[in-house]
């Protein structure tokens, strides 16, 4: 049977990912592996998943997201991989749900879910006062439904499913954009441009914190982040990712 190997970067906010892996736990019934990747945070991640007997990798230093994905997945041994932020929650039927759309077709390269918090049209509006509410309502909308499979030109990284055959074309994520910011978008486009499709998948929402990890730079030093990223892509694609959105 096809094994998925689900790959988390972590940098601190040990309680974000122990929400998310205790979610992955409870929510996932297809087989897979989980990999932690831990970007030499201080608040005891390390000790805590080593109790809890995880694959995972410590960094000396914080590398950023795109460096923890990429010795994740050179880690990894599923024939489905998963790059999922520490800061998300899954749901019944997640990560089913989307490896039955990106099987759907051969041309179909990346999957991600719909959320409560992203860019672009991932982003969708459903009202709840706290987790467990917005596990009652994932719950009803998590129902495999190929009319909700929606084709984009960009997925938010906070999500992506993905075939091992696809890394082995395309490469790795791109570390110039470390520690993180239009890495997706260039591993969207680099997708697109090997002839695959994008998949957002209506049927499977995930919830997102947002922003957990950068958030704690301060909003001036993201920001300065972001528009460095952002030319670092401009100058290698000459193509402005903000028309993908």
């Amino acid at each position: 049977m096809t094994t998925a190997s689900i790959i988390i970067p972590s940098y601190n906010r040990l309680d974000l990912l122990q929400r998310c892996v205790s979610s992955i736990r409870q929510h996932t019934k297809s087989p897979y592996e989980l990999i932690i990747v831990d970007n030499a945070s201080t608040d005891g991640t390390s000790e805590w998943c080593r109790r809890e007997n995880l694959i995972f990798i410590s960094l000396p230093r914080n590398e950023g997201f795109p460096v923890a994905c990429n010795k994740g997945l050179l880690l990894s041994s599923g024939d489905i991989l998963v790059l999922l932020n520490n800061d998300t929650v899954v749901t019944p039927n997640w990560l089913t749900n989307m490896i039955t759309a990106l099987n759907c077709h051969s041309d179909v390269g990346i999957v991600g879910p719909v959320t409560n918090y992203a860019s672009g049209s991932q982003q969708v509006h459903y009202p709840f006062e706290d987790l467990e509410e917005f596990q009652r309502i994932a719950a009803e909308v998590n129902v495999s439904d190929s009319s909700k499979w929606k084709r984009v030109e960009r997925i938010v990284g906070i999500c992506f499913v993905f075939q091992r055959s696809l890394m082995e074309k395309i490469g790795l994520l791109d570390e110039r954009f470390s520690p993180g910011h239009y890495e997706d978008d260039d591993f969207c486009l680099r997708t697109r441009l090997h002839g695959y499709s994008l998949l957002v998948c209506h049927d499977t929402l995930i919830y997102h914190e947002g922003s957990a990890s950068f958030k704690r730079e301060g909003a001036e030093q993201q920001q300065q982040l972001v528009e460095r990223n952002y030319r670092k892509f401009m100058e290698k694609w000459q193509l402005d990712p903000r028309a993908f959105i």
